[in-house]
């Protein structure tokens, strides 16, 4: 990774880094404030042989003592001296006394530090001042030799144990300010390996680097779209009327020599917002004077209609075994001056009708009657039918859920329309967050449940206008 690639994993993944931060930063905060207070106290001893007579034993002493002193602090950690200790003071416990007190040797010196710590400050010294009389007495006795009476070498109390001032630990400038440091590596850490764990499609780069397709459009998230899914029911100047505005704008500079166009809107899984991002796109073309039809193609779960508030009843299926004349099923959805082909009766063999020689003469007809027809196909990936579709139009406009569909699902897609001899004409980026309309543009998000519909159709309302408010795709 280069500079630029963590200066932008910082700015995308800077809340899970804030969150983080702040846990750590929570924990050490309550360890600290938390934690019992410890007051320690200290005593110095003095590690010497006994008196030389010139120079040279003095010396010879003086490195006697310094490998004395190393093993005297060995000695101070001894269970015998605690044993020694917790009898001297008479309520406390041996064991409790070896967690108590430590014993440091300066360096290149025979002094040998001892510190106890406690709750009680006055009970530190306590320890301490005796830990060192019973240190003096036991390296006496260790260093008396049989038959001897003086030791060899001697420890002699330098200072009396220390009156404490104030708690040892905790500490909390350090504590808080280990716990800032460390949050933030950790969430910095955290960070970097999300980035390089996620492979969905979070940016216009991904994107990018994933397919060919040119980016359309962007629409970001909006909570509101599942009660209000039509761009009718908002202000004309609302974020998500903008960003359909844009789409087609960019969608008329595709194959600009074609006189009528005909447009699959599709997506790699469910749940990624195609069927609403198709009816908003006809509304829009419609709403600009251009001759537009909806046609509800997906013949598993259509929902189009169910937006639109049209019943689906008869439609493409009923067209295709020649039941009905198409003049009797195209419906004018009123409120928008859309013209709209229900899917129909849900058929048992969808993929078969959609490839079948009278949905081609359909797409034929339509493609004479109307400038544009948008298509609302269903996923690539779970079935064929928008492969087989695309095939017979002019390209496929897919949808991108921001950061749910991965690379792998977008490439797969793609792959589906070219084993048709069938190419991705665009994409539109949908759901990104609110935080990247700078970036990316405005729009809205929506949810899709995939899956067969119930062989009973659907009863709206009322067959023209305003449909229900319910789920959509």
């Amino acid at each position: 990774m280069e500079l630029r690639d963590y200066a932008r994993i910082l700015r995308r993944r800077w809340a899970l880094i804030l969150v983080v931060t702040a846990l750590v930063l929570g924990g050490a905060a309550l360890l600290t404030f938390t934690a019992t207070p410890q007051y320690a106290s200290s005593t110095s001893l003095y590690v010497n042989t006994s008196d030389a007579e010139n120079a040279s034993e003095s010396y010879q002493g003086g490195l006697l003592s310094q490998q004395k002193v190393t093993s005297f602090a060995e000695l101070a950690k001894s269970q015998r001296l605690a044993e020694a200790v917790a009898a001297e003071l008479g309520d406390v416990d041996a064991d409790d006394l070896s967690e108590k007190v430590t014993a440091e040797v300066s360096p290149e010196t025979v002094i040998l530090k001892l510190t106890a710590t406690d709750p009680d400050p006055d009970e530190a010294r306590r320890i301490a001042q005796t830990y060192a009389e019973a240190m003096t007495d036991l390296v006496r006795e260790v260093e008396t030799g049989d038959g001897k009476d003086t030791a060899a070498v001697k420890a002699t109390i330098v200072d009396s144990a220390s009156e404490p001032g104030g708690p040892v630990s905790p500490q909390p400038v350090r504590n808080l300010g280990l716990g800032l440091v460390l949050g933030l590596l950790l969430g910095v850490g955290l960070a970097v390996l999300r980035e390089v764990l996620d492979t969905s499609i979070s940016s216009i780069d991904d994107l990018g680097a994933t397919t060919d397709a040119p980016l359309l459009g962007t629409i970001a998230y909006d909570a509101s779209a599942r009660t209000r899914p039509l761009i009718t029911e908002l202000d004309s100047h609302a974020p998500r009327v903008e960003a359909f505005r844009v789409l087609r704008t960019n969608l008329q500079f595709v194959d600009v020599d074609l006189p009528s166009k005909v447009f699959v809107v599709t997506s790699a899984l469910p749940g990624e917002g195609k069927t609403t991002t198709s009816v908003n796109l006809a509304v829009t073309l419609a709403q600009a004077g251009t001759k537009t039809l909806l046609v509800e193609a997906d013949l598993r779960r259509p929902k189009a209609s169910g937006v639109l508030g049209i019943d689906h009843a008869v439609g493409v299926t009923t067209v295709l075994v020649g039941k009905v004349a198409l003049d009797d099923v195209i419906v004018r959805h009123d409120e928008t001056g859309l013209d709209v082909l229900p899917s129909g009766a849900i058929p048992p063999n969808p993929a078969e009708l959609l490839q079948s020689r009278a949905m081609a003469d359909l797409l034929g007809e339509l493609r004479n009657r109307y400038d544009v027809v948008i298509i609302d196909a269903p996923p690539l990936l779970p079935v064929t039918d928008a492969a087989l579709l695309s095939a017979q139009a002019d390209g496929a406009l897919l949808v991108v859920r921001h950061g749910k569909t991965t690379k792998d699902q977008l490439t797969q897609a793609a792959e589906r329309l070219s084993a048709v001899d069938a190419q991705p004409v665009g994409a539109v980026l949908n759901m990104t967050p609110a935080k990247s309309r700078r970036g990316y543009g405005y729009g809205y998000g929506y949810g899709y449940g995939y899956g067969y519909a119930p062989e009973a159709p659907v009863q709206p309302k009322k067959k023209r206008g305003r449909g229900p408010k319910g789920e959509q795709d």
